[in-house]
């Protein structure tokens, strides 16, 4: 190095050094939010957007009759059979519908096209359904028919997975079920070339119907 390029380093070195230490970045905020607000102000507004969002069919219903009309037009479009359903307060809904479903395991194998279960929570933030093994609907029904119908009210819905989870603590305190998952839209996968594949590892479709009838035992 020149004499002339080493006095230029020593210059630039000594005006750094006299204009002082770099200012601290400011302290973060550690009580401030981590996620923006919701899409909505109404949870269970944000839910159906989010939800939809990520390839769920959502659908409202008012009444029983509501609920009874929208499955019988979801099944014809889906030419599918009548629903698995094992959880005994969802078969009582469904009686009070008159919506016929399969209560029995017969043939469930070679017959899965179709499941109707119950949840835990919905969360918002995600669009997720968090389910749980304690349900008589068990691990089986949530996973391996090709398409997840879910019976859910809008009480279920909470803003974020931490209040998900702190209502299966308050719920099932030490006895947590052997299973919880939160299913966020149809299974889905992609290989090295990004191919998009659904029903990989669980159901292909999964279709959501909230009920907002007020005596509907749905857990």
């Amino acid at each position: 190095m020149s004499e002339s390029s080493r006095d230029a380093v020593l210059a630039r070195i000594r005006q750094g050094l006299a204009a002082g230490p770099a200012p601290l970045p400011p302290r973060p905020d550690f009580a401030a939010p981590v996620h923006p607000p919701l899409s909505n102000s109404d949870v269970v507004v944000a839910f159906a957007e989010r939800f939809q969002q990520i390839g769920g069919e959502f659908h409202y219903c008012e009444t029983l009759v509501d609920l009874a009309t929208q499955l019988a037009a979801f099944r014809e479009r889906q030419q599918v059979g009548a629903p698995y359903v094992w959880e005994p307060d969802l078969q009582a809904v469904l009686q009070a519908a008159g919506v016929a479903f399969r209560a029995q395991e017969d043939d469930f194998i070679a017959n899965a096209d179709l499941s109707l279960t119950s949840c835990e929570v919905l969360v918002a933030r995600t669009g997720s359904v968090l389910v749980s093994a304690a349900t008589g609907s068990g691990r089986r029904l949530s996973i391996y028919p090709d398409q997840h119908l879910v019976l859910a009210r809008p009480s279920q819905v909470v803003a974020e997975i931490g209040d998900a989870l702190r209502v299966m603590q308050e719920r099932y305190g030490a006895a947590m079920p052997s299973m919880v998952s939160l299913t966020s839209g149809p299974s889905r996968t992609a290989d090295i070339e990004k191919t998009l594949v659904l029903g990989a590892h669980g159901p292909r479709r999964i279709a959501l119907f909230l009920l907002e009838e007020e005596d509907a035992t749905l857990n």
